[in-house]
């Protein structure tokens, strides 16, 4: 077993992410973060303020959403 600095943020998420690729594989590892983004903003009140969004619109909305810069927290 490794010498771990449990005040070292950095370190403990490297050996932690190396164990997960250990086990899990690439792939795994992927699917295991997934399940930790929790999304954002409010689905039912973005749902009912563009009810009758034809496909163009849509189509603009989700480009003007990539070309945003993401937040990295």
């Amino acid at each position: 077993m490794q010498n771990i600095d449990l005040n070292n943020p950095l370190e403990i998420r490297t050996i932690g992410m190396q164990a997960l690729r250990d086990v899990l594989g690439p792939i795994g590892v992927v699917r295991f973060m997934q399940q930790f983004d929790l999304g954002y903003g409010d689905y039912t009140k973005e749902r009912q303020s563009e009810p009758n969004a034809d496909f163009e619109q849509i189509d603009a909305l989700l480009n003007a959403m990539q070309n945003q810069p993401q937040n990295s927290n």
